[in-house]
């Protein structure tokens, strides 16, 4: 739709489609005035790229997409595991993600119950227990503004996903009231 060239802008990355994240590589495109504001801006406000991860991210768009078809597979499997695993913890309720690699299930039923003789009251206390209890790293809702809330990331091994995920099962199994 030509007619649209002057009115869109376009910002994309390599951090999700080619599990490229951390890279910190992405691109615009736009109206010329946009994108050389943009540019200006990015420019003073954030170092800029490497030439390695700009020349990894060449490679990356410029392939074929079999890889990126075979990791949204692994990334499923892996998504529909720790939603799984996740609500069969009494006190957690994990929706289906449709985007991203977290899962970010409500932990508010296990919230003031007696684990290892602490009661966690906030999610960030949780978060502290099982990383204490667990050695799993998970980040509190509160870093989103969402309390009640845990964000994990699938985006791992299979085995090391179960690995993580089985070890918060059997520390919140001893949840008491």
């Amino acid at each position: 739709m030509p007619e649209l060239r002057d009115k869109c802008i376009v910002v994309n990355g390599v951090a999700k489609t080619y599990a490229m994240t951390g890279w910190r590589v992405g691109w615009i495109v736009g109206p010329k005035d946009v994108v050389k504001a943009a540019t200006n801006l990015q420019s003073h406000a954030t170092s800029n790229v490497s030439n390695v991860a700009q020349v990894a991210a060449l490679a990356a768009v410029s392939g074929n997409l079999d890889a990126v078809a075979e990791m949204r597979t692994a990334f499923d499997r892996r998504r529909q595991t720790i939603v799984r695993m996740l609500n069969d913890i009494d006190g957690v309720y994990c929706p289906t993600p449709e985007g991203a690699f977290y899962a970010y299930p409500s932990v508010k039923g296990l919230l003031g119950k007696e684990i290892r003789g602490k009661r966690p009251q906030t999610s960030v206390e949780l978060a502290a227990l099982i990383l204490d209890e667990a050695e799993v790293a998970v980040v509190p809702g509160e870093a989103f503004g969402t309390p009640g809330y845990l964000r994990l990331s699938y985006a791992l091994g299979d085995e090391d996903l179960v690995e993580g995920v089985s070890r918060i099962q059997k520390l919140l199994a001893e949840a008491t009231d």
